[in-house]
């Protein structure tokens, strides 16, 4: 047994945990990772990337069909093998080599093994061969373990060993049919990839969907999938899972429809990895989210910080905003806030200042890529009335603009301001439509700069491209009296 003296430990090497280390160590703490798995976590290796990865050639793919003169050009299928080569490369062949590398030059140790808190900031990994490390930590632990798929409890699902995410995106073989259980970001996301590669699509949603978006948003994406082929069932809920004779999946619903499919994709939310852990010795319960403050410390039951301060829950185990980019957004306030609070410093917990993941209320921007794309930023018209803001919703079609007519023949696509009346400020907006998420973080910074509609207008989109949206939703409001 080794035993191991640092200022900071982090519990999980994906992009999250990786961000907490790099930002402690810049801080001049000590700072070592540890890591069961991958060095870069789900996003490089089973999430983001690939997926991203595996549905980008379809996308262009269509693009190009949508304009005269590419149209004719183009007149072969999309090459099914070619994307799934193309994945393995941007997943580096599920191989972590560069970002271990990463973490040499940046001065972060590395500890491979299932890490468990054992006592006040200290850390007990065990490695794979069975060799165990203690590793100590003289200011802060974080957790940034992520989470997992969840698995309802449906009869005969766990049995019938369907794919997850993990599964959908590191497939080296693509299924003739296949069945999606789930209407959320991965469900359309994977149903989009798939039904691009000619796989038969059945896709099942408990009511519409991308439900947490637009209402607009999930109906154009329900209407994109049955054009690639795909069988969207909406308000639609299973009854029971079983394996076929030929090893496919027979899968129930509850109104008596049956499906068949080579392979079932189950895609119905996540759980926090944070079971097995060792948090049940500090008040809390292991497989729960963990609930933290807005530096990312995490509270006891009393909302108090866990033992004064030093255990801090980063990314997807707090539930605050289960994304990638916003889990690394948190982590350079957590690490930032680690390195300040060791060295002595005032840390603020005041909304927008260094420290404080302010953005993860009411800021927090996401592309689904979908065909068409959904980029939205903020609150919702429904999570805005739900929120007690006097608002405005403004829509505009982006098909109207002349930077669609350019990006496409019979574009098709629709946008949402959502203004704060009171304040005269923007709240929220979404995008749909081909190539919409380069527009997403203009509305990222109104919306977190709570830019004055006013000064909004001094803004000027480029002719001719989707940005003049911008101009047509400020029009369709109004001039703001001055």
């Amino acid at each position: 047994m080794t035993t191991t003296d640092y200022d900071v430990i982090v519990i999980g090497a994906g992009a999250v945990g990786e961000n907490v280390a790099d930002r402690a160590h810049q801080g001049g703490l000590r700072t070592v990772i540890v890591e069961s798995e991958l060095v870069g976590g789900e996003c490089s290796y089973w999430a983001c990337m690939p997926s991203k990865a595996l549905l980008r050639s379809g996308a262009l793919l269509r693009a190009a069909q949508r304009a005269g003169g590419s149209r004719e050009a183009v007149t072969g299928a999309l090459d099914v093998r070619a994307v799934l080569a193309r994945r393995d490369q941007v997943t580096s062949d599920w191989k972590d080599d560069g970002q271990v590398s990463w973490l040499n030059g940046a001065g972060i140790d590395l500890v491979r093994g299932r890490g468990v808190v054992t006592a006040p900031r200290e850390v007990t990994v065990t490695a794979a061969d069975g060799t165990v490390t203690v590793l100590t930590a003289k200011h802060a632990v974080a957790i940034a373990t992520g989470s997992a798929a969840l698995l309802p409890d449906i009869p005969g699902l766990r049995e019938s060993e369907p794919w997850t995410s993990r599964d959908a995106t590191s497939a080296q073989h693509v299924p003739a049919s296949l069945i999606v259980l789930g209407g959320g970001v991965v469900g359309v996301e994977m149903a989009t990839a798939y039904a691009g590669f000619g796989t038969h699509v059945d896709l099942i949603a408990r009511s519409g969907l991308l439900s947490a978006n637009e209402p607009f948003a999930g109906e154009l994406v329900t209407d994109s999938l049955r054009e690639l082929g795909a069988n969207v069932h909406l308000d639609a809920s299973v009854a029971s899972v079983e394996r076929t004779a030929d090893d496919s999946f027979r899968v129930q619903l509850h109104d008596g429809t049956t499906l068949e499919a080579q392979e079932l994709l189950v895609a119905t939310g996540r759980v926090p990895n944070t079971s097995d852990l060792g948090l049940e010795a500090f008040g809390l319960e292991g497989g729960d989210w963990l609930d933290v403050d807005d530096t990312l410390r995490v509270l006891d039951s009393a909302g108090e910080p866990v033992g004064g301060g030093w255990l801090y829950g980063v990314g997807d185990v707090n539930n605050r905003a289960l994304l990638t980019h916003q889990g690394k957004y948190q982590a350079r306030a957590a690490g930032d806030a680690i390195a300040a609070r060791a060295r002595g410093a005032n840390v603020s917990l005041e909304p927008w200042t260094t420290f404080v993941a302010s953005a993860d209320h009411r800021a927090v921007p996401q592309v689904t890529f979908t065909d068409p794309e959904v980029a939205s930023i903020g609150l919702t018209a429904r999570s805005a009335e739900k929120a007690g803001y006097r608002i405005r919703v403004v829509d505009y079609a982006i098909s109207s603009v002349a930077g669609a007519t350019i990006a496409a023949d019979n574009y098709v696509g629709q946008a949402r301001m959502i203004v704060d009346e009171d304040r005269q400020v923007v709240i929220g907006a979404t995008f749909v439509g081909q190539e919409v998420g380069e527009l997403l973080h203009s509305a990222t910074i109104a919306v977190v700069g709570e830019v004055p509609l006013s000064r909004l207008w001094h803004a000027v989109p480029s002719y001719p491209t989707l940005s003049e949206v911008w101009l047509r939703l400020l029009e369709t409001y109004g001039r703001p009296a001055e």
